[in-house]
């Protein structure tokens, strides 16, 4: 009875689901929830144990808890209701851009007019309803290199009718128009015009020199193509954290994932997903966070207004929609979250 109650005792909520996996407070799976009549059975094997309903791990005592958690923060924070600290964390995968770098920052406002201009258009169309499809394609795809958004929006051409280009000629385009954007900020850091922090997100060299003074490995994977992001890694002073540990989009996109990036790190140091942490704004590695049972920091960053301590709403959401353990803005308590982490 006492191993069934220790059990049940490490149940994470966000498992909570009828022939889901479970995880335990080290993130590691095990057994399967099955719904059933007034609760939820777990099984182990043959052995089984009914668990009430989904408040039994939402309760007011984990509720309050994460309250006093927020507390210690100074800035805006969110914990899921199935947080769970995970101290055996020694390795660490950040996304890049709008996690770390704003160099590219308004990216969306270049690729959705350009979307919004290529689109063949279908009777009844109303511009806003297009305009919202058009974005959640974007964001929903948000950290998987940029070839998988120019995949989506030739489907869509195809869809009403039309011929769409290659998804290349698509990409290309986007980045000839993406770097009018953005090459005063990439000059301006390229001759010391510029401070990098002007274009780091708020706090992120207290969070990585806090995670070097912890000995954790760091790594970095973006959708970006790796020759710009191992560039703008260097003109912002982040390669030396990195080293040879930065990752990104590959002419043969098949050949690079987030996915592939969190496989080689827990198969290369012979770990499993409790050791892992990955931090991003991007639907796309907090989910592949989750899946390989580490823990997700969601970083849902309001770019336009850096250090103003918000949230982007949209960002938000979706992330803690995807299983995110954690919610900020920006890293302006980065030791307090790191200690909450740790379970300190």
């Amino acid at each position: 009875m006492n191993s069934f109650f220790s059990v049940a005792m490490c149940l994470r909520a966000d498992c909570a689901e009828s022939n889901k996996p479970i995880a335990k407070p080290d993130c590691k799976r095990f057994g399967y929830l099955t719904a059933a009549k007034g609760g939820f059975f777990f099984t182990v094997g043959r052995w089984g144990v009914r668990l009430p309903k989904r408040s039994f791990m939402t309760n007011s005592s984990s509720l309050a808890s994460h309250d006093i958690l927020t507390k210690r923060f100074s800035g805006r924070v969110q914990f899921a209701h199935h947080f769970l600290p995970c101290p055996k964390i020694r390795h660490v995968l950040f996304d890049f851009d709008g996690t770390l770098s704003l160099i590219r920052e308004g990216w969306p406002e270049v690729m959705l007019p350009m979307f919004e201009e290529m689109l063949p258009p279908t009777s009844g169309d109303e511009p806003a309803g297009v305009r919202a499809m058009l974005l959640d394609d974007i964001m929903t795809l948000n950290g998987r290199q940029t070839i998988f958004q120019m995949m989506k929006f030739a489907e869509r051409v195809a869809e009403r009718g039309g011929v769409p280009l290659h998804p290349l000629e698509y990409k290309h385009e986007y980045l000839r128009r993406l770097e009018v954007r953005i090459q005063s900020r990439v000059n301006r850091l390229s001759g010391d015009a510029a401070n990098p922090v002007e274009f780091l997100l708020y706090g992120s060299i207290a969070l990585l020199d806090g995670l070097v003074a912890r000995g954790w490995s760091l790594y970095l994977g973006s959708g970006t193509d790796e020759p710009n992001v191992k560039h703008e890694a260097e003109l912002l002073g982040l390669d030396g954290y990195f080293g040879e540990h930065i990752y990104g989009a590959q002419d043969d996109y098949k050949s690079f994932s987030k996915k592939q990036v969190i496989e080689r790190i827990l198969r290369e140091n012979q770990v499993d997903g409790d050791r892992l942490m990955v931090i991003g704004d991007g639907y796309v590695e907090i989910e592949d966070g989750k899946n390989a049972g580490g823990l997700a920091v969601a970083v849902a960053s309001d770019e336009a207004n850096n250090g103003a301590g918000r949230f982007d709403e949209w960002k938000r959401k979706r992330l803690l929609g995807v299983g995110a353990d954690i919610v900020i803005p920006d890293y302006r308590d980065s030791d307090v979250l790191l200690d909450v982490i740790e379970g300190k």
